[in-house]
C-alpha cells in the first residue's frame, strides 16, 4: 500500500479496491466505460451494444444518457472513469450537426489522453449476420492493413488507440484451435477506416496443417475521422514508458532473422592446429615403426645440435691463441 495516499482506507473491503488501483510492475487489463450522449440514434446504441458484448467482462456500462460535451468539458467523464477503474471510453451521440457520432478515447493519471471522434457511415450489427459467433472473452487477432497508417502522426495515434481499444491480454504462446476472432482495420484513399469483424473456421486439408477460412460476423462499420484530441509528445512519451525490470537486456553479438531463428557471432583469437588437443582415438594412434621413426629422427636431432655446440666451444679457443701469438711478434719487432 502507497504511503503517499490522501485518503486511508477503513475497511478491509476499501484497502483491497485501493490496492488494485496502485501502480503495478505488470498492470492489470484495461476496463472500458461505455456511456450514450444525451441524444443516440439506433445505430449508435446498437452500435455500443455490440461493443459490450465483444468486450466483456472488461467493460462498464453506463444505463442512462449523459448530457456531456467530450471537446469542451469531459470532466464528468473523468469522474465516471475514476470510480469505474476505467481507463478506455467509448462515448456515443447523434445531433443534426454531427449525426451517428462515435467517441473511442483514453485515460491517463485520471485525465483523458487522447481521444478521436468518428462518424459512422454505415453500420451492420452483430443481428445483420446469420453466421456463427465466437465464444466470450476470446482474445482477437488485430490486423491493420493499408498503407496510410504511417504516413502522419495523427494516423499513427489512432493506429495506437485502436489496438490498445480492442487489445486484451499479451500472450507469449499461441494454440492454432484457440484462434477464433479476426478484427481487421482497413483504411482507404479518403481516408476512411473500414472495420470487420470475422470468424476463424478451421478445415480438413489434407495435410497436417489446417485450411484457414474467414467468415464475416460482424458488426462492419464504415468510420470517417472528424475531430481528434492527441496528447503532447512528452505526456505521450511519459504515458508509454515500461518499467526498467520489464525492459529485455541487449545482449551482444546475438539476432534473430525474419523467422524467429537466433543467431550468435563468437569471436575466437588464432589458434595453431599443430598443437590443437582434439578427441583421442584408437584410430589415430601412432604404430609401432612411427614411433620408433620419431625417436630416432629426435636422436639425431640431439646429436647434430651437441655437435654444433662443440664446433663454437672450438672456434673461440684458436681466436684466444692467435691473439697471444700476436702479442709475441710485437714484442720482437720493438726490440
Amino acid at each position: 500500500m502507497s504511503s503517499g495516499r490522501i485518503k486511508k482506507p477503513v475497511t478491509r473491503r476499501g484497502r483491497r479496491a485501493l490496492d488494485a488501483r496502485e501502480p503495478k510492475t505488470i498492470e492489470n487489463p484495461k476496463k472500458t466505460l461505455i456511456m450514450e450522449g444525451r441524444k443516440c440514434s439506433h445505430e449508435i446504441r446498437q452500435a455500443l451494444k455490440d461493443m459490450n458484448l465483444f468486450k466483456k467482462p472488461l467493460v462498464s456500462l453506463m444505463r442512462r444518457n449523459n448530457d456531456v460535451t467530450m471537446f469542451e468539458d469531459a470532466t464528468p467523464l473523468e469522474q465516471l472513469a475514476k470510480s469505474n477503474d476505467c481507463h478506455l471510453f467509448m462515448f456515443g451521440s447523434s445531433s443534426k450537426k454531427r449525426p451517428n457520432n462515435l467517441i473511442f478515447g483514453r485515460i491517463y493519471d485520471e485525465q483523458i489522453l487522447d481521444m478521436v471522434e468518428f462518424g459512422i457511415k454505415q453500420y451492420k450489427s452483430l443481428q445483420d449476420f446469420k453466421s456463427e459467433k465466437i465464444s466470450a472473452f476470446v482474445k482477437p487477432v488485430i490486423v491493420f492493413n493499408g498503407y496510410k497508417w504511417k504516413l502522419t502522426e495523427e494516423l499513427r495515434r489512432i493506429r495506437s488507440l485502436l489496438l490498445d481499444m480492442f487489445h486484451i491480454d499479451d500472450v507469449s504462446t499461441i494454440r492454432l484451435q484457440g484462434l477464433e476472432h479476426v478484427l481487421s482495420f482497413t483504411i482507404t484513399e479518403d481516408l476512411t477506416i473500414l472495420m470487420r469483424s470475422y470468424r476463424i473456421m478451421l478445415k480438413k486439408s489434407g495435410q497436417r496443417t489446417p485450411r484457414i477460412e474467414l467468415s464475416e460476423m460482424g458488426p462492419s462499420m464504415d468510420l470517417t475521422i472528424r475531430r481528434t484530441k492527441l496528447a503532447s509528445d512528452d505526456l505521450y512519451k511519459t504515458a508509454m514508458k515500461q518499467p526498467a525490470i520489464l525492459k529485455v537486456a541487449k545482449r551482444k553479438n546475438i539476432s534473430r532473422d525474419e523467422l524467429g531463428n537466433v543467431h550468435g557471432r563468437v569471436h575466437v583469437g588464432k589458434q595453431d592446429i599443430n598443437v590443437l588437443q582434439t578427441r583421442k582415438m584408437k584410430g589415430l594412434k601412432k604404430t609401432a615403426e612411427e614411433r620408433k621413426a620419431d625417436r630416432v629422427k629426435w636422436k639425431q636431432g640431439k646429436a647434430a645440435a651437441a655437435a654444433a655446440g662443440a664446433a663454437d666451444s672450438d672456434g673461440n679457443g684458436s681466436d684466444q691463441e692467435y691473439d697471444g701469438g700476436d702479442g709475441g711478434m710485437d714484442v720482437d719487432s720493438d726490440e
